[in-house]
């Protein structure tokens, strides 16, 4: 949806420090004099669940990071209908196509209260200038993205089993956001199978008929929008073979 003025609002109360920076994962090969410079420029902003960060065929002026929280990285196809293309935790460059200076395109969301480390674009500019360590940072970081948007073409382009594309993504959650319990691997996300379906570019009815046919045989269990992977290693060489 819309933004709404609640998302403008900023985390006043705590002053940025170069300490505080070294947990966004670009900035941990950074120079200390960036550090410095994103401290004095830079501010935390607050989003509520729910609330865009970000629109489609939006102008954006500044970089963002996730310093806290849990957003998602979508796209709307011709139908209205999402299409989820990243999750991101704590730590995350957000946007690294600003500096295409076009609209963006893509939106931002966040699925939980979170906080967005805000840093104005030609500030951001100068400091990669400067610190050539910071620079490659960030081309890792979307090096890293487009490996990640090899492997969904792959994985969208009909020729892998709705079954196993669902029990890909599974084993991909679980290794990010997975938490190992005597149960077995808690997925720390609250996934809903109209969510997972926006992931995966499938139907609501698909997806839950593949999530019971996995539950079946033994691989996951569904409770409340919860998911746990009763054996990681089972659940790849599902998806594998």
């Amino acid at each position: 949806g819309r933004r709404t003025a609640s998302n403008t609002h900023i985390l006043t109360i705590m002053m940025l420090t170069s300490e505080m920076l070294r947990e966004i994962e670009v900035f941990q090969a950074a120079n200390s004099a960036s550090l410095k410079m994103f401290a004095q420029f830079g501010w935390l902003k607050v989003l509520s669940k729910g609330e865009a960060l970000f629109e489609d065929k939006e102008k954006q002026e500044f970089v963002y990071f996730l310093f806290k929280g849990l957003v998602s990285i979508y796209k709307m196809n011709y139908l209205g209908e999402k299409k989820v293309i990243f999750l991101f935790k704590d730590g995350k460059m957000l946007n690294e196509a600003v500096f295409q200076n076009l609209p963006s395109s893509v939106s931002c969301e966040a699925l939980e209260k979170s906080q967005i480390l805000v840093i104005p674009k030609d500030v951001f500019l100068q400091a990669m200038e400067k610190d050539f360590n910071l620079t490659k940072a960030v081309m890792g970081s979307l090096a890293h993205k487009i490996r990640r948007l090899y492997r969904q073409l792959k994985n969208t382009s009909g020729s892998i089993r709705g079954d196993k594309r669902l029990a890909a993504k599974l084993w991909k959650l679980a290794n990010d956001y997975g938490l190992k319990t005597d149960k077995g691997v808690y997925i720390q996300l609250s996934l809903s199978i109209t969510y997972l379906a926006d992931m995966l570019g499938s139907k609501r009815e698909t997806v839950s008929r593949h999530m019971k046919c996995l539950a079946e045989q033994g691989l996951i269990r569904l409770e409340k929008n919860r998911i746990i992977v009763f054996d990681a290693d089972k659940l790849a060489a599902y998806f594998k073979e």
